[in-house]
């Protein structure tokens, strides 16, 4: 036996790890499990009060007024924000810096428009034609603004310029700008629509006749393209570039064509009348000849209750048309 313990002992021993010196990575067990609750995100106060509580209501439940336990539900939800978990098994996020809300809440703050409440100018426009059906302004995409007074048809942005006076049996009826000049439409005995060059010119570029059979109430261009709508409740496709400009029609008007507005694709025309009626019409479902044939609209709403004269297209959603009557 002294031999055998003699030789153990000087003999190799077999590892053993020491507890003192075996380190644990307490990373590993800071995040809780799903089924051990997180000690450190843990209320020990409110989970002492919420057991202990539970078994003072059941001894003071039948002694307890109505009123005690309002006010106990109200301390409940004013002090404890209605809390009933004991065991926490996530830790509170953290909170943003407030360098980064405040930037937030100024961004998120917007400024107030300022309307004026006085005039920048004023024009004197003693001669405009009352008539209801007709729209006498027109604002370009040039800051000009044309406006037809009577028999004269005049154009300003800084000052005023006399473009087109006409014989006393011709009115100026609508007034429409384009990019490359100024259009206009004039009732006269052969109810003709008038085309004009720009406010720099001052000269009458092309009269077109025999399209309508009463006056030209609204206009509409769309490149080439003059869109007349009459009151014989007849809309005209006129090519300003050929001698036959007559090119398409459309027939779906009862009475006068008070609004024309081409989509920003140029493939459908928005047209409103004094029939209260309103229209939707494709520029291939035109007819080549001014003849009445069969109802070629696209769409036909019937909610107003008067004459729909403003139209205007939504330039960031091309389905969506905004029109304007009662």
């Amino acid at each position: 036996m002294f031999l055998l313990s003699e030789f153990a002992a000087t003999g190799p021993r077999p590892f053993m790890p020491s507890l003192r010196n075996c380190s644990r990575d307490r990373s590993s067990y800071e995040d809780a499990d799903r089924f051990i609750p997180n000690r450190s995100a843990m209320d020990f106060d409110f989970a002492n009060y919420m057991l202990t509580q539970s078994r003072k209501d059941k001894k003071n439940a039948a002694a307890a007024s109505t009123s005690k336990e309002a006010y106990r539900k109200l301390l409940d939800e004013v002090l404890l924000n209605n809390r009933t978990r004991i065991l926490a098994f996530n830790s509170k996020p953290l909170a943003p810096p407030e360098r980064a809300s405040s930037s937030h809440q100024t961004k998120s703050a917007r400024r107030q428009r300022h309307i004026p409440q006085s005039p920048e100018r004023a024009l004197d426009a003693s001669e405009l034609i009352d008539d209801y059906y007709l729209n006498l302004l027109d604002w370009g995409c040039s800051n000009v603004l044309s406006i037809a007074l009577g028999i004269q048809y005049t154009c300003g942005m800084l000052h005023v310029v006399l473009l087109l006076s006409l014989s006393l049996w011709m009115k100026i009826t609508v007034p429409l700008q384009v990019s490359a000049g100024l259009l206009m439409a004039a009732t006269s005995p052969s109810a003709s629509t008038l085309l004009t060059s720009n406010c720099g010119t001052r000269a009458l570029l092309r009269t077109l006749t025999g399209v309508h059979q009463s006056r030209v109430g609204s206009l509409a261009w769309n490149k080439n393209i003059l869109t007349t709508g009459g009151m014989d409740g007849m809309i005209v496709n006129n090519d300003v570039r050929v001698r036959s400009h007559v090119v398409h029609a459309y027939h779906g008007h009862r009475m006068e064509v008070c609004g024309l507005k081409w989509s920003g694709s140029g493939q459908q025309l928005a047209s409103g009348g004094n029939d209260n009626l309103l229209h939707i019409w494709d520029l291939s479902m035109a007819s080549s000849a001014l003849a009445p044939g069969q109802n070629q609209w696209r769409h036909r709403f019937e909610d107003h209750m008067a004459a729909v004269k403003a139209l205007a297209w939504c330039p960031f959603q091309s389905n969506l048309l905004a029109s304007g009557g009662a």
